[in-house]
């Protein structure tokens, strides 16, 4: 992914108000963050942990949406996995988000959900550059895993558009 401005993360997202957009928490980090390795930006709000935001690269330019995180359940420990990058997580390292579907349909309450690695590092996890959980042993290359993490985003980014 390439390096992305404040200004272009605000004015990627399509499924909230400008006003929303104008508001919500931007990483301060955005100079150092490690751009070549990412295929896509994602976040949570370090005010509000219900909400997270995501911004990828797509043939019209950027999508951002904004996301809301399900409570973690308490009291047994469980796997989940990520179903964009594959990497099992225990406890609450992987989260139920749901995106406000965009324009006649969010405004009615439509949504759309995915189970995604709770810190958002996926592109980090598929090249080994952060540990946790456990990943399963394929035989693809990275390459194919970033592919194949990326048309399921772009997928899941579809749902919320159309």
């Amino acid at each position: 992914m390439l390096a992305i401005t404040e200004r272009a993360i605000r004015a990627s997202f399509v499924n909230c108000t400008q006003g929303e957009a104008k508001r919500l928490a931007v990483p301060n980090d955005l100079e150092t963050r490690p751009w070549s390795d990412l295929d896509f930006l994602g976040w949570r709000d370090p005010a509000a942990t219900q909400r997270a935001y995501l911004v990828a690269e797509s043939d019209t330019g950027l999508v951002g949406v904004a996301l809301r995180v399900a409570p973690q359940q308490t009291g047994r420990v469980r796997r989940s996995m990520c179903s964009l990058c594959l990497t099992t997580h225990t406890g609450d390292g992987v989260a139920l988000m749901t995106a406000r579907k965009a324009g006649r349909d969010g405004r009615q309450g439509n949504s759309v959900g995915a189970y995604i690695c709770s810190d958002l590092a996926c592109s980090l996890y598929l090249r080994g550059r952060k540990e946790a959980g456990r990943r399963i042993d394929e035989t693809i290359t990275l390459a194919e895993k970033v592919e194949r993490t990326t048309n399921t985003l772009t997928a899941f980014l579809r749902k919320v558009i159309e």
